[in-house]
């Protein structure tokens, strides 16, 4: 049996006190938030619990119980569903995951393998090709990453920026091979 496995906790993206018009011409009475999930870059929309406020970039537990400030999960919506708001926070939200889970991502520049024959995973961030590529594993191979400075110092590549970036290629538009965001 597969286990599902949910958001626990999520970034304020837009806080709309009054509600908001859903697909299909639904009228949400409540205040709503949309959000981007810590661990799976998830996009959602939430209700908010009456009198609580907000703040954006505020991370909110949204776990199945116990939630202090949401009350209810909408569901999942894609980038277009986005406010404006929304849309241009979500960069800034995205670079605050990514530091905050420095360890996550030197994890994955330790281990990341090939995804076919001839490609590596470092070949789908963007500004990454072979010649980086061989210099990303060259340098792991002499003595695995330990920090974001230390990728930065030996490969001269700024590695929150180039993942950031990855991401929100994810979130945005359609990838054939995703490797921080979940496949829906």
């Amino acid at each position: 049996m597969i286990r599902r496995r949910y958001e626990e906790a999520a970034y304020v993206l837009d806080f709309l006190p009054r509600g908001k018009v859903r697909r299909g011409g639904e009228f949400v009475a409540e205040p709503v938030v949309q959000l981007v999930g810590e661990d799976f870059f998830t996009l959602l929309e939430a209700t908010v619990k009456p009198g609580v406020n907000v703040q954006l970039h505020e991370r909110v537990y949204i776990g199945r119980e116990g939630r202090d400030k949401v009350d209810r999960i909408l569901g999942r919506i894609s980038y277009e569903e986005l406010t404006a708001t929304a849309k241009a926070e979500l960069p800034a939200v995205v670079e605050k995951i990514v530091r905050s889970h420095e360890q996550r991502f030197i994890d994955f520049f330790n281990r990341a393998q090939p995804v076919t024959p001839k490609m590596h995973a470092f070949e789908l961030l963007p500004g990454i090709g072979k010649k980086f590529m061989w210099q990303i594993v060259e340098q792991r191979e002499k003595k695995p990453f330990e920090s974001f400075e230390d990728f930065h110092k030996r490969t001269s590549i700024d590695p929150v920026k180039t993942v950031v970036k990855r991401i929100l290629e994810e979130l945005t538009t359609e990838q054939k091979y995703k490797i921080f965001t979940r496949h829906f």
